[in-house]
């Protein structure tokens, strides 16, 4: 194969191809757009609120009443985030007054399961964490 000034120009395989994209979307590397996602949906609001939603769509009032502890800043900013993501999808029913739903799209539920999981797991398992954490404590420094 010859580009357009007649040089010959190598051509990837597509095994060379699938390895140069898994190079380029290493979560390890602080550049990796990959590691930006990561850190979106390792936050504890985004979890809670995928949670949240599991069961369909629900108000923004809603949400606040079933996150404790959410602020109303914090809780937008991560609506906001997930709907940008493609995550979460955001509807707007004209009536008075307005009627703003949140829902989890196929994405966001495609996450879900894992997210349920953390969450499951986190519920579970919290008891020996604190046993750990009094045994860890108990020790001299």
């Amino acid at each position: 194969m010859r580009n357009r000034q007649g040089s010959a120009v190598a051509t990837k395989s597509a095994a060379q191809r699938k390895l140069e994209e898994k190079v380029a979307y290493d979560a390890y590397l602080a550049v990796c757009p990959a590691r930006q996602l990561f850190e979106r949906i390792s936050d504890k609001w985004v979890g809670l609120v995928l949670n949240a939603l599991a069961d369909g769509p629900m108000r923004y009032s809603d949400l606040a009443r079933r996150i404790a502890g959410v602020s109303q800043k914090m809780l937008t900013q991560t609506l906001r985030a997930l709907e940008r993501d493609g995550l979460v999808s955001r509807t707007v029913t004209p009536q008075v007054p307005v009627r703003v739903d949140y829902a989890l799209t196929a994405l966001g539920r495609s996450l879900l399961p894992i997210m349920r999981a953390v969450k499951d797991w986190s519920e579970h398992n919290i008891e020996q964490v604190f046993a750990a954490r009094e045994t860890y404590d108990a020790k001299p420094t």
